[in-house]
This record gives structure tokens, C-alpha cells and sequence, in this order.
């Protein structure tokens, strides 16, 4: 193997340089498990990094300042490693216990690689074997060493997907499907086997002809609505206590100890004031997406999606606009709502038939078009496996955001949809959460 020490000793240095994909990971139950992290480089491309282990070297730099724990909570990251990572010493940056590290498909697998996974597997840490097609002499090889094999369905023929799940299943395999696009994709590999699945058929809508909004969603969204009027507290009381379960679930929330009050806070209106209409309104938007399923207490990772688009698209809206508050709320219900067409299972024009939202908003949302349809577009970007560098650093020149301001809010972002998942919804709205980056404004107090 080449010497790695000056390619290392560069790494973290250009740990900035490099963009973070999160992308979802979830279970049978269709739970989100963990997350696999991937980093791109907006500034130059993967085709002009000329040295892979420079590459994978600043993606652990990068993991290890971000900090894992703000990046997946308590969930497991996977991250792509190649031979160089492999048998360098950097690998141990990374806790054994928070990672599934995935063996590219183009290793190549030798008798010193082999014995490498198997003295990382003997200190802890689980492997995965990354875009599966096929079985294969190399394969057969690590196989021993493997928990996950992850197979790429959009490569392998249905026919063919399904004797190759029953070869691994045989050799005591978990499966994990990636590029799952389509709820029909998601139960043909439930079908099949499949453990864990990877890909954005969770956050694409199934259109159901005709569908209304359920009651309580209706309550919601008309509150919220509502408070963009800013009528009065006594019609917004009227209208909590319409539904029962709604008004419970305030009362609840404002007489936990977040708050901190001596006294028993018993009546709506009193409620209303201690929580302020700002806290309100963000903890409506977040409750639209927790809970969906009555069966279900976890919360969704459509809802944790939005909650993370919600705060990034407020930080870059405070970054790019100081001081002007409302527009940095309006950017946190844009990020909120571009997914309520998945929520609903109906299209985005149907849903903003049945709710009022001003122009600005429904330009971003239909079309992505205006300030927010561009910063909106800059956060799906992070979201995708295969990102598209030209037009992520097109987005950046065209608000005007560096890099650097960018991977802030990218970082803060997470560690804030990382808390909605791991606390009660109900305090949500209100975590208790490091302060926000320098020059980023956290406006969670009323005005």
C-alpha cells in the first residue's frame, strides 16, 4: 500500500471543502434505523479528487468535526470505505459502535484486505458489502466477515433479486435494498426478505383520488392558518377546543418540566400565553408528521425530514436575511410543508386547495421558484445519494451563501431534527439544544 501520512496530514484541512448527503435507513416496520452519510465536494467534483485516499480521508475529518452523535443521534451511520481507509490507522476516528462501515464495490479484494476486515471485525466494528449485482469468488471470500449486503434494485432484475436475497438469507445475511424509489419497489423486498431499506419511497406521495385531510390534520392546518391571519387568542382557543385530544396534548405540553412552572397551567388561553404564539405555531407544523400511524408511538422519518429541512432552510433564511424574522418563520414553514403531498398521499396542488398559504410559499412549493423555492432546492440537494455539484454550487452563488456558512447550518440542522426524534413531541418544539452558529439568528423567543 502507498504512504498514506501526507495525504493524511492535509484531510482535515479541507474537511469544509466537502457537502453532507444524509440519507434515511429504515426497517421492515419502515422505522428509521440509521442514516448513510456520504460527502461530496462542491467545490471540485469526485472526477478531479486524484487521490482516493485524500478523499476518503477528509469524509472521516469531516465525520469526525461534524461529530457523529449531531449527525445520527442515537441512530447508526454508514460510511462508504475503500481500501486505502481500510488499511490505514484513521479508521479507528471512527467508534466501532456507531458505524457500519460499507466496502465499496470497487475493491478489490486481496489476502492482506481480507485479513485487515478481519482484525477490524475482532475490534469491534460491523461491515457491509456496498451495490451488490451478483454473487461473486470476491464476495465469497469476505462473506464470513459480512453483517449487511446491500443490493442495488434498480441494477438486478426482479427475477434475479429474488434468488439472490435467498443466497445471502441462507448465509445468515441481513439485507438492506438501496435506491428503493416506489412503495411497489419497498413490498416486492419485504416480500423477498429484505431487512432494512434505503431510498425516498417513504417521502414520495402515493395519490389517492379524492382523498380529504384527516379531521385532526384539518384542526391543524386551519390553526395555522390562523396564526398567519393573527387573529385574536380567544378564536384561536375557540378553535383548539374543537379537538379534544388536541387540547390535551397542550395542556400536556406546557406542564412539563421544559417549562419549569410551580403551578398547574389548567386553562387553554393561560396555555396559549405561556407558550407563545411563535412556539405554537412550530409545534403544530411538527405535530402535522408525528403520529400518523395510531399504532405507532415512534416518530416518522417524514416528519424528522421536514423538521430538518424546516431549521436549515431558517438558518440560511437568518444568515442571508439578518434581522428579518418573519422571513426566516416563513423559510421554516416552506421547509415544513414541502412534504405534506408524502403526508397526505395527495398531490401538492390538492393540499394547497384545501389550505390557505400566501403566493411566496405556494411559488416554492409548486414550482421551487423565488428565494425560498432556491434555498429549498440547496437542502433537497443534500438529501440525494448521487448529488449534483454543478447545481448545488450554482444554488450557493446564486443566494450568495459560502460554503462554509452553508455546512453550519447543514450541522446545527441535524443536531435539531436528531433531538425531534429522540424526545417527546410535545417538547419538541421547545429541546434544549446548543446555540446556533455564530451569525445565525435562533429566534425561538415571541415577539
Amino acid at each position: 500500500m502507498p504512504d498514506q501520512s501526507s495525504d493524511n496530514s492535509n484531510a482535515a484541512q479541507h474537511a469544509l471543502d466537502f457537502f453532507l448527503a444524509r440519507q434515511p435507513i429504515l426497517n421492515r416496520e419502515q422505522d428509521l434505523i440509521g442514516y448513510e452519510l456520504l460527502f461530496r465536494s462542491a467545490a471540485f467534483g469526485p472526477a478531479n479528487v486524484k487521490d482516493g485516499v485524500t478523499a476518503t480521508a477528509a469524509v472521516i475529518a469531516h465525520a469526525s468535526e461534524l461529530g457523529l452523535s449531531n449527525v445520527i443521534g442515537n441512530l447508526q451511520g454508514f460510511i462508504n470505505v475503500d481500501a486505502a481507509v481500510l488499511m490505514s490507522d484513521f479508521i479507528y476516528f471512527l467508534p466501532a459502535d456507531k458505524v457500519v462501515l460499507e466496502i465499496l464495490e470497487t475493491v478489490r479484494v486481496t489476502p492482506e484486505l481480507v485479513t485487515r476486515v478481519r482484525e477490524l471485525v475482532k475490534a469491534g466494528y460491523v461491515f457491509a458489502l456496498d451495490d451488490v449485482v451478483a454473487e461473486s469468488a470476491e464476495i465469497e471470500q469476505l462473506l464470513p466477515m459480512i453483517k449487511i449486503i446491500k443490493i442495488d434494485v434498480m441494477e438486478v432484475d426482479p427475477s434475479k433479486l429474488l434468488k439472490l436475497s435467498v443466497h445471502f438469507k441462507r448465509a445468515q445475511k441481513e439485507l438492506l435494498a438501496e435506491k428503493v424509489e416506489t412503495l411497489e419497489q419497498f413490498n416486492d423486498c419485504v416480500t423477498f426478505g429484505f431487512d432494512y431499506f434505503q431510498g425516498y419511497y417513504f417521502a414520495k406521495p402515493m395519490i389517492l383520488q379524492g382523498k380529504k385531510l384527516e379531521a385532526s390534520k384539518v384542526v391543524i392546518m386551519h390553526l395555522l392558518t390562523l396564526l398567519v391571519r393573527n387573529v385574536d387568542n380567544g378564536e384561536i382557543v375557540r378553535y383548539i377546543k374543537r379537538d379534544v385530544a388536541l387540547s390535551l396534548t397542550l395542556l400536556r405540553l406546557v406542564n412539563t418540566p421544559v417549562y419549569g412552572f410551580q403551578k398547574f397551567i389548567d386553562s387553554l388561553g393561560q396555555a396559549l400565553i405561556v407558550l407563545g404564539r411563535r412556539q405554537l405555531k412550530r409545534w403544530l407544523q411538527i405535530l402535522l408528521y408525528a403520529n400518523t400511524e395510531k399504532d405507532k408511538a415512534a416518530l416518522s422519518p417524514l416528519m424528522i425530514l421536514a423538521a430538518t429541512r424546516g431549521k436549515m432552510l431558517e438558518l440560511i433564511t437568518a444568515k442571508l436575511r439578518p434581522g428579518r424574522r418573519k422571513m426566516s418563520e416563513m423559510a421554516f414553514t416552506v421547509g415544513i410543508m414541502s412534504l405534506v403531498d408524502a403526508l397526505f398521499g395527495m398531490s401538492m396542488e390538492s393540499v394547497l386547495r384545501q389550505i390557505t398559504v400566501s403566493t411566496e410559499i405556494r411559488e416554492a412549493l409548486l414550482r421551487r421558484t423565488g428565494f425560498y423555492g432556491m434555498a429549498l432546492k440547496l437542502v433537497e440537494c443534500t438529501e440525494q445519494r448521487e448529488q449534483d455539484q454543478e447545481e448545488m454550487q450554482r444554488l450557493l452563488d446564486e443566494l450568495q451563501l459560502s460554503a462554509d456558512d452553508f455546512f453550519e447550518a447543514e450541522k446545527y440542522a441535524f443536531e435539531w431534527g436528531n433531538s425531534i426524534s429522540t424526545n417527546n413531541v410535545g417538547q419538541s418544539a421547545n429541546v434544549s439544544m446548543a446555540p446556533p452558529p455564530d451569525g445565525y439568528i435562533d429566534d425561538d423567543d415571541d415577539d
